[in-house]
C-alpha cells in the first residue's frame, strides 16, 4: 500500500470514527431527468464521440457519457459533492464486458473505468476547492445482467450463464480501469448473487496485486422483496459471514428496497458485522410510472431514524434520490453518533 493509499484509509477510517459518513445519491435517475436522445448517448456532433466503433444503439448506456457528455457526469458529481456527500461514486454501475456487450462496447470498458474516475476526481476537486472539504472516489461495481448462482433457463435449472472466472476476468478490468483513474476505493454493491460479488472480491485482490496498490472495499447487498432475502436465498446475516472473509471497509444494502423496508434488515446486519455498516435505499418504492415520489424529507427523517438506532457508519441514497435527498439525509443525521462495533462483533 502506497503512502497516497495509507493515507486515504486512515482519513477514510478517522472520519467514519467522528460522524456518519455521506455517500452520494441515484446517477441513474440524475441522467433520465436530462432527457438525452440516442445522439447525445452516442456524442454525435459534439466533438466528445466515443473512440469506440459500435452498431448498437446507445440510448440508455449511462456509463457511455462518461466519454461522450463528461461535463453533464462531472456536473452531477459535483452537486452531489456540494450537497454534503464525502464518498462520490463513478459512473461505472455497468461498466463490464458483460453488461457492455449489450451496446457493443466490450473494448470501450477501460476507458470507461479509467476516465469515470477521473471525472469524479475533478467535480470532488472542484467541490474541495469551494468549501476546504476532502472527499472520496468510490469506484462503483455492479453485479451485471447475469447471475452465476441461479439458472435463467426454468427449463435447464443447471445452467449458467456465466462462470465465476468469466465474472472474475470482467471485474478484474473494471477494477484495473478504475485503479487506473485514481478510484479511492472500491464498491461492490447492489449484490443479488454473492457468488457475483465473491468473483468482484477476488478479483479486487488480484488486480491490487497486479498494481501494486490496495483500496479499502465496500460491500453492498440488495434485499429485492418481502422475504428479506437476496435474491440467490442469503438472509443478512448469512450474507455478511459469506463476504466478511474480504474485511471489508463497510458492509450494508442499498437500492430494491425505500428505507422503511429496508430497516430491519439494516438492523440484522449491524447486529453481527464486525466492521462499519453502509445503508443508501431508493427514494421509497417506484410508482406504476417508474417514479419516485418520496421527497428528501421524507427519506432524511426515516434514515435520522437508522442513526438514532446506532445501525449507521455511511449513508446515502440509491434511485430516486437527489442532491436534495442527499443534502437533507446529511442535515439529519448530523447530530447523531456514527454506530459504535462492539468488541465482541469484531473479536
Amino acid at each position: 500500500m502506497s503512502v497516497s493509499e495509507k493515507s486515504t484509509a486512515r482519513a477514510l477510517a478517522a472520519s467514519a470514527q467522528e460522524c456518519i459518513v455521506i455517500m452520494d445519491g441515484a446517477m441513474g435517475t440524475m441522467i433520465q431527468s436530462l432527457n438525452l436522445t440516442e445522439e447525445d448517448y452516442a456524442g454525435r456532433g459534439s466533438g466528445t464521440a466515443c473512440v469506440h466503433p459500435t452498431d448498437h444503439p446507445q440510448k440508455g448506456n449511462n456509463d457511455l457519457l462518461t466519454l461522450t457528455q463528461p461535463q453533464a457526469i462531472e456536473q452531477i458529481h459535483y452537486d452531489f459533492a456540494l450537497a454534503g456527500a464525502d464518498i462520490v461514486e463513478t459512473n461505472t454501475f455497468s461498466s463490464t464486458s458483460i453488461a457492455q456487450a449489450d451496446y457493443g462496447l466490450e473494448a470501450a470498458v477501460f476507458d470507461l473505468n479509467e476516465q469515470a474516475a477521473r471525472t469524479a476526481r475533478r467535480a470532488l476537486d472542484r467541490a474541495t476547492q469551494a468549501d476546504g472539504k476532502p472527499r472520496f472516489v468510490a469506484g462503483a461495481v455492479g453485479p451485471t445482467n447475469r447471475t452465476a448462482s441461479l439458472s435463467p433457463d426454468v427449463s435447464d435449472p443447471g445452467f449458467r450463464a456465466v462462470t465465476f472466472d468469466d465474472l472474475r476476468s470482467a471485474y478484474g478490468e473494471q477494477i484495473r480501469g478504475l485503479i487506473a483513474g485514481g478510484a479511492d476505493l472500491i464498491l461492490i454493491e447492489t449484490i443479488f448473487d454473492t457468488l457475483n460479488a465473491k468473483a468482484a472480491i477476488f478479483a479486487s485482490f488480484e488486480a491490487f496485486a497486479a498494481t501494486g496498490t490496495h483500496l479499502p472495499i465496500m460491500i453492498s447487498g440488495t434485499i429485492t422483496d418481502a422475504s428479506g432475502r437476496t435474491l440467490s436465498g442469503q438472509t443478512p446475516t448469512a450474507f455478511w459471514h459469506s463476504v466478511a472473509h474480504a474485511r471489508p471497509f463497510s458492509v450494508g444494502l442499498n437500492c430494491a428496497l425505500g428505507a422503511s423496508a429496508m430497516r430491519p434488515h439494516m438492523a440484522e446486519i449491524a447486529a453481527v458485522a464486525d466492521t462499519l455498516t453502509c445503508a443508501y435505499p431508493n427514494a421509497g418504492l417506484p410508482n406504476a410510472f417508474g417514479q419516485y415520489d418520496e421527497g428528501p424529507d421524507d427519506t432524511a427523517r426515516q434514515l435520522a431514524e437508522f442513526a438514532k438506532e446506532g445501525l449507521l457508519n455511511v449513508v446515502g441514497g440509491c434511485c430516486g434520490t437527489t442532491p436534495d435527498h442527499i443534502r437533507a439525509i446529511a442535515e439529519a443525521v448530523a447530530p447523531f453518533a456514527p454506530r459504535q462495533i462492539r468488541q465482541e462483533q469484531a473479536a
